[in-house]
């Protein structure tokens, strides 16, 4: 999945310029700051993906426990019935 970039470095570098930092300047900080932006923050497509996964793994927990409490009611009922 292609991460879509968060931080728009040209607009930033266009600033930057304007307050008196020479070009290059301007873009080699815009450049890191896009780097360090899009590396930390979360995208709302990551988000999302992990929102599935947590999900996903509270279902088949949920599953697991229900499975296990039924086998144990089962048991239960099957010794109550000999006893």
């Amino acid at each position: 999945m292609a991460q879509s970039s968060i931080f728009d470095s040209l607009s930033y570098a266009r600033k930057m310029e304007a307050a008196g930092f020479t070009r290059q300047q301007a873009e080699a900080q815009a450049d890191a700051l896009r780097e360090i932006v899009n590396e930390r923050l979360a995208t709302r497509d990551i988000f999302e993906m992990r929102i599935r996964e947590l999900e996903y793994s509270l279902i088949i927990k949920l599953g697991s426990m229900i499975v296990g409490a039924v086998a144990v009611i089962a048991a239960l009922l099957t010794i109550m019935k000999y006893n």
